[in-house]
């Protein structure tokens, strides 16, 4: 297959399979980061929130379990095998839980929206994939530099798991599917989300999405020619990887990100004319836009900082238990909630 198709085109493929999971997820199973945050902070609901702890759970327990098969070579990872740098975990991730409240939706949610016929979200995917672009190589990249040294090759990977295994001397893989099972646990332990067998359901599929993209890349670095990076699904520099590769892409090739995104959007498409909510949808209120954009631009930001968006560090890091993972996904929720409070309580009398 790599012979024949290239191993880029290949990632793409395992990209829109894993997309099309998380954008039915989206659509039919409500899965979604600001959704789960305003819920449980102005809703007393907390099932959206327990859904993305069993997500992660799911992720972690099959990822260490297919680490145990040798499916998935985890320390390939850049979530791991670079150094930890707290300080723009915890920074990126503030700005871009804040960005997300003003845009009503982080990248993958504005591409769940997208996929129903939102153009607004169109604005808010295009808007933060050039922001984040410019971040990590544009005309702000010097100042992130500047601010942010970029992490360097680390001595030891940078996981949870791959600690406790050298402190205990338990197996990775163990310890891996031991956390796996008590992130399962603890979700599974309100009765709230267990009276929900779709909430179940479709946390269980976003954790397998996760997975599946640690395994397909694996096997393609394995065996393939072109040197493809182990990675998984994350919305921020992917969006402006696809927007380049649409005005380019006689000069470029596909890539596991891109097919991410498609896949994303196709699966959200087909969630919306199943549940039959697909409609063209505008902005009218100049405030509004101006706000999503606004928001827009700081997920980006905040993101090319993390090293990693509400998915990309919140799920994938996670399910390799990266140490970055806790920490941006913490100052995500941080910054969610104060940009909310801002929101909901106090921008409409400063506009």
């Amino acid at each position: 297959m790599l012979d024949a198709w290239g191993d880029g085109n290949v990632a793409a493929l395992a990209g829109v399979f894993g997309g099309i999971l998380l954008g039915l997820a989206a659509r039919l199973g409500r899965f979604c980061t600001l959704g789960a945050i305003e819920d449980y902070a102005y809703g007393g609901n907390d099932v959206r929130m327990r859904m993305w702890v069993l997500a992660i759970g799911t992720a972690v327990l099959a990822t260490f379990a297919c680490v145990a098969l040798g499916w998935v070579t985890p320390t390939s990872s850049f979530y791991i095998n670079q150094t930890t740098a707290p300080l723009a975990a915890i920074a990126g991730g503030l700005v871009f839980g804040y960005g997300m409240a003003m845009a009503g939706n982080c990248g993958f949610g504005a591409l769940a929206r997208l996929g129903g016929g939102d153009l607004r979200s169109f604005v808010i995917v295009v808007v933060m994939g050039l922001a984040a672009y410019a971040t990590i190589s544009g005309p702000f990249a010097w100042l992130r530099v500047l601010i942010f040294p970029p992490p360097g090759p680390a001595d030891t990977p940078q996981s949870i798991a791959y600690l406790i295994s050298n402190v205990s001397g338990l197996p990775v893989w163990a310890i891996g599917v031991a956390i796996g099972i008590g992130l399962i646990a603890l979700a599974l332990g309100a009765a709230s989300i267990r009276a929900s067998k779709a909430a179940m359901f479709w946390s269980v599929v976003v954790g397998i999405a996760i997975t599946s993209a640690w395994v397909f890349t694996s096997w393609i670095t394995a065996n393939g020619f072109d040197g493809t990076p182990v990675v998984s699904h994350t919305f921020s520099a992917p969006l402006g990887e696809t927007m380049l590769y649409a005005m380019t892409a006689s000069g470029q090739t596909l890539s596991f990100g891109i097919g991410s995104v498609a896949g994303v959007w196709t699966g959200a498409f087909i969630g919306s004319l199943i549940k039959g909510h697909f409609r063209w949808e505008a902005c009218e209120d100049p405030r509004e836009l101006r706000r999503q954009i606004f928001g827009a631009a700081m997920m980006g930001a905040g993101a090319a900082v993390a090293l990693g968006c509400s998915i990309g560090q919140g799920l994938s890091a996670f399910s390799l238990l990266a140490f970055s993972a806790p920490l941006t996904f913490a100052a995500i929720f941080v910054g969610a909630r104060l940009g909310l409070k801002h929101l909901i309580e106090g921008f409409a009398q400063t506009t």
